[in-house]
């Protein structure tokens, strides 16, 4: 419906006080809308920097876990050679050990022996 504008306003305190209350309830829903605007700003703040938070925690875990991974596979590589090596200082610990390396790399001979150097490969003719 339309007001009409040819229709007189009474000036009584009623009509007073009524503007003022007409106006009180506007400026409230303006605040509340003010205030629902921020809260909703702040919120979307949050979930933003909490997301932005969780995605680079994610990126960092996914990153420590590869690099455990790899420090694992070098772990177990390390351990293999530590065996490796604990089992050949026990052969170097054995005298005939020593003795068979020493003939086979430096040519070192026992009293009466002779020492014969073949080539490693054939010639093919």
């Amino acid at each position: 419906m339309k007001k009409d504008k040819n229709v007189a306003r009474i000036k009584s305190n009623y009509m007073q006080q009524y503007d003022v209350y007409m106006e009180r309830q506007l400026n409230k829903k303006k605040r509340l809308y003010r205030r629902l605007a921020l809260f909703f700003i702040i919120v979307l703040v949050t979930i933003g920097s909490l997301t932005t938070y969780h995605v680079k925690q994610r990126a960092l875990h996914a990153e420590k876990l590869e690099q455990y991974e790899h420090l694992e596979e070098e772990l177990a590589s390390l351990k293999q050679e530590e065996k490796d090596l604990k089992q050949e200082v026990e052969l170097l610990n054995d005298e005939e050990y020593i003795l068979q390396i020493a003939k086979t790399n430096y040519f070192f001979s026992e009293e009466g022996e002779v020492i014969f150097k073949l080539p490693e490969e054939e010639q093919s003719y």
